[in-house]
C-alpha cells in the first residue's frame, strides 16, 4: 500500500511538472506571438505615417512653389458670388484685367499659406492609433486621406484663415477686392454687394492640399514604384 501511494505521488509530481512545463512553454509561445503582433501592428502604422509624409511633403512643396496653384489643376478661380461684380466691372475702365489679376493675387496667397500646413499634418499623423492605421490601409484610396482631413482640415483652417488674410493684404488682394466691389456698387441700378475673398482662397487652398495627398496615396498604394522605401514595400506590397 505505501509502495502505492508513493508511486501516486511520484505520478502526480511528474504530472505537476509536467504541466508547469507546458504552462511556461504556452506563456512563452503567447508572449512571442505578441511580440510579433506588436511589431506587425508597428510596422503597419509607421507605414501608413511614412505614406501621408510622402504626400504631405509632396503637396506642401509642389503647392508652396511658385505658382504652384496658379500652375496646377487645383488652381483658385473666382468665386461665383464675385464673378457678377467682375463681369460687370471688367467693362469700367482701368479694371480691364481685374479677373486675371485676382485670380493671380488668390493664388499668390494660398502659395503663401501652403507652408504653413505641415507641422498641423504631423500633428494628425502623430495621433494615429494603430486601429485607425488598420482601418485606412484596408480602406479605398484615399483612406488616409480622409482621416486626415477629418481630423486637420478644421485646425488647418483656423490656422490658415489669418495666413490667408494676411497673404491676401501682402500681395494687395483684398485692398484691390475693395475698389472692385466698390467700382461695381456704383454702376447705377445694379444690387449692391460686397463678398469677401477671404472664406473662399483658404478651403480652396486646402482642397488642393488635400487632393495632392490623395493622388499620392493612390500612387503609393497602387504603383509599386512610387514606394520608394522598404517599409513602404513591405506595408503595401501584402
Amino acid at each position: 500500500m505505501t509502495n502505492r501511494i508513493w508511486i501516486v505521488c511520484v505520478l502526480i509530481m511528474f504530472v505537476a511538472d509536467s504541466s508547469k512545463a507546458q504552462i511556461k512553454d504556452l506563456l512563452n509561445k503567447a508572449k512571442n506571438s505578441a511580440a510579433v503582433l506588436s511589431g506587425e501592428e508597428s510596422k503597419v502604422s509607421a507605414g501608413l505615417k511614412e505614406a501621408l509624409n510622402h504626400g504631405i511633403s509632396t503637396a506642401v512643396d509642389q503647392l508652396s512653389a511658385k505658382n504652384g496653384y496658379l500652375e496646377s489643376s487645383y488652381k483658385i478661380l473666382i468665386p461665383k458670388d464675385a464673378q457678377l461684380i467682375i463681369d460687370k466691372v471688367k467693362r469700367v475702365p482701368g479694371f480691364e484685367d481685374v479677373e486675371t489679376k485676382l485670380i493671380h493675387q488668390m493664388n499668390q496667397a494660398a502659395e503663401i499659406a501652403a507652408k504653413k500646413a505641415t507641422p498641423i499634418f504631423v500633428d494628425a499623423i502623430q495621433k494615429m492609433s494603430f486601429k485607425d492605421a488598420k482601418q485606412i490601409l484596408s480602406g479605398p484610396d484615399d483612406a488616409a486621406t480622409i482621416y486626415l482631413q477629418t481630423t486637420s482640415r478644421k485646425p488647418l483652417y483656423d490656422t490658415f484663415l489669418p495666413v490667408i488674410q494676411s497673404s491676401l493684404d501682402e500681395v494687395n488682394a483684398r485692398t484691390y477686392w475693395k475698389s472692385v466691389v466698390h467700382a461695381y456698387n456704383k454702376i447705377p441700378l445694379v444690387k449692391k454687394l460686397n463678398p469677401e475673398l477671404d472664406d473662399h482662397v483658404n478651403n480652396k487652398a486646402l482642397d488642393g492640399l488635400f487632393g495632392l495627398i490623395a493622388v499620392k496615396e493612390k500612387g503609393i498604394r497602387n504603383d509599386a514604384s512610387q514606394r520608394t522605401t522598404e517599409l513602404l514595400k513591405s506595408v503595401f506590397g501584402k
